[in-house]
């Protein structure tokens, strides 16, 4: 079995056929996903899609895209909310620079907040980080010196060295249909040195669909084919690498209850 850790199924391109898209997920052997929240202002529409689904889950957070909208959101918000009996995370959150939709004070200070709330309640925060390394290592390892908290850098498009670094805090990596493309060389190093017992994969669709589904709307379905290139990667067996990746999540994500 394998588990979709990241996708958006509250995002128009999912939702409006979402029957659809969960059918065709079980048909791939794909057996939960985590919905996760980009908006909490939203929140309601993401446990909405997760209550009407044994094995859907969601998270609750503010992607650095957003972080100026909601800096009215506290620490105590996020932890009240994730006392939702489906919310297994806190996030998305973190340091987007590559396009820069939110002032960067905006993003570090909802990041901290978002760190704060995952460190109280511990469960896992979902980390959103592009073209930020150097300044997401460092709040990583000043936050993480205040007390330790889980974490994880998914859909890891980053440089080896926060990879590095984001392992020695006792963080995970989690791998997107990034893997596939042909210039995601950095990457695919990154999948093949990480600690079997610190990876996952996602789709974070409807984004980002994997070779040979490129420039299709991306669906949990689809995980698959990541799966399959880290397998090949780390020159194991795809049951192999399902059986790590849903152990994995297990561990992580504990408030889902998988065994």
């Amino acid at each position: 079995m394998l588990i979709d850790s990241h996708c958006h199924l509250d995002f128009d391109a999912l939702h409006g056929d979402l029957d659809g898209v969960l059918a065709r997920a079980k048909a791939a052997g794909v057996g939960g996903m985590v919905t996760i929240s980009t908006r909490v202002k939203q929140f309601d529409r993401i446990t909405a899609v997760a209550e009407a689904h044994d094995n859907v889950w969601c998270s609750v957070g503010t992607h650095p895209h957003h972080a100026d909208e909601e800096l009215d959101i506290s620490a105590d918000d996020l932890i009240r909310l994730s006392a939702h009996p489906k919310c297994v995370a806190i996030g998305e959150a973190g340091l987007d620079y590559f396009y820069d939709n939110a002032p960067r004070e905006a993003q570090a200070t909802g990041f901290r907040r978002h760190i704060a709330a995952a460190r109280e309640t511990g469960l896992p925060l979902v980390i959103h980080s592009r073209a930020a390394d150097d300044d997401m290592a460092n709040i990583l390892e000043e936050e993480t010196g205040k007390g330790a908290f889980p974490f994880v850098l998914h859909c890891f498009s980053s440089g080896a060295e926060l990879a590095r670094r984001g392992l020695a805090l006792g963080g995970y990596l989690s791998f997107s249909g990034i893997l596939t493309f042909k210039n995601a060389e950095e990457i695919r190093e990154v999948a093949s040195f990480a600690p079997a017992d610190r990876i996952l994969v996602e789709t974070d669709a409807p984004y980002l669909a994997p070779v040979p589904h490129r420039g299709q709307s991306n669906e949990p379905a689809f995980v698959r084919h990541t799966a399959e290139r880290l397998a090949e990667l780390r020159g194991v067996s795809l049951e192999q690498l399902a059986a790590d990746t849903t152990a994995n999540f297990a561990d992580l994500f504990a408030k889902a209850g998988l065994e």
